[in-house]
């Protein structure tokens, strides 16, 4: 059991890990927070999917080849930034069931799985884009959960009246930080709702895409700059925020370049 507080707003829980086993096997939260998150994002998509006019199944096809290769580049990600850690025993990098996944890398994992399945069936892959990124929010909404569950992915010091208290083992005492889990969930929450909205009035197809990549840059962008476990672990750099800061910057680029562009055809 693990203490994770909010005394400002009067909530406190014992939270473990474990939701159950089978056959001795340990089942664990995040896991089922994440398949959650998945299969819910699978399931709008299909339903956009439709709207837009997408050939049935092909969100679900994007999902079954895109999840491995998310989970796999989501690792490499994480090992990249991280190698001296790995260096000494390099088989050790296979071990993704002992933890260490990245966002970022999971990202690009499923749209270049994305991409190769358009170009091969030949569907437009910007309009794929554009419904992928709801499933994109999705997952983000729901599985920064996981990380609740599992204590971590929070921010530094805090006495905000929402501060999250827990007990931090690396040193030893009880700590009030900054829930950046809940703050990237209810950013992602925002703009999930502002793209549903906006979405019949996009001006381009990949618009909605391009805003999401941008929305999740900014967010990211602060939020990295509170958070103390951003990759790389040791270096003095950020570079989720780096990342985030450059993905906004090529958002709004391209936004403004196809928007110009539309006017002037």
């Amino acid at each position: 059991m693990q203490m994770v507080n909010f005394p400002g707003l009067g909530l406190y829980f014992n939270i473990n890990r474990v939701a159950f086993e089978i056959f001795g096997k340990e089942i664990y939260w995040y896991g089922i927070i994440i398949g959650t998150g998945l299969l819910l994002a699978v399931l709008f998509c299909v339903w956009e999917a439709k709207r837009v006019g997408l050939p049935e199944d092909t969100m679900v096809d994007i999902a079954l080849i895109g999840t491995p290769s998310a989970i796999i580049c989501a690792r490499i990600y994480f090992v990249a930034w991280n190698w001296k850690d790995y260096a000494g025993n390099p088989l050790s990098a296979f071990a993704i069931w002992e933890g260490g996944i990245a966002i970022y890398g999971a990202i690009i994992g499923g749209v270049l799985a994305g991409y190769i399945y358009c170009r091969v069936k030949k569907i437009s892959f910007v309009k794929v884009l554009d419904v992928g990124a709801f499933g994109l929010l999705i997952g983000q909404i729901i599985g920064r959960w996981g990380n609740f569950m599992n204590v971590e992915a929070f921010g530094s010091e805090t006495n905000l009246p929402w501060r999250m208290e827990i007990y931090n083992k690396e040193v030893s005492r009880i700590m009030s930080v900054h829930p950046t889990f809940l703050y990237e969930s209810l950013w992602n929450l925002v703009g999930f709702l502002l793209l549903f909205y906006y979405r019949k009035y996009k001006k381009f197809e990949g618009e909605v895409f391009l805003l999401y990549v941008t929305w999740y840059g900014l967010g990211r962008m602060w939020i990295e700059q509170l958070r103390v476990d951003s990759l790389p672990y040791s270096a003095s750099f950020k570079i989720s925020q780096i990342v985030a800061v450059v993905t906004a910057i090529v958002g709004i680029v391209l936004i403004v370049r196809n928007r110009k562009k539309r006017l002037n055809d």
